[in-house]
């Protein structure tokens, strides 16, 4: 999982140092309302991580200093938080079968 959640973040900040493409402030709002949606369903399924919550605070913070290249590098971020917090939820689900001493 971990491995997953730094390729992901490594993609980004790669992206974002290198030609990114200078973003629009409708593009961070449909990032940040899929990060949005994505938090709000690791949140339903009570596995949500405090720091995507507060990567979303900045993002929102970027966005409010016109700042839209880093607030939607933030967004992905949170995406992807809320992605890994989700894949561990329903790993746990089951992994806890597995440690069960028969």
């Amino acid at each position: 999982m971990k491995k997953i959640l730094f390729a992901a973040l490594s993609a980004t900040v790669f992206t974002a140092a290198f030609g990114a493409p200078t973003i629009s402030q409708t593009d961070y709002q449909a990032s940040y309302a899929r990060a949005s949606a994505l938090a709000d369903k690791a949140l339903a399924m009570h596995a949500g991580w405090t720091v995507t919550g507060k990567t979303l605070q900045q993002a929102r913070q970027a966005a409010a200093e016109q700042d839209f290249d880093q607030a939607i590098v933030l967004t992905q971020q949170a995406e992807a938080l809320a992605q890994a917090s989700i894949r561990q939820s329903v790993e746990q689900q089951t992994a806890w079968r597995a440690a069960v001493v028969k």
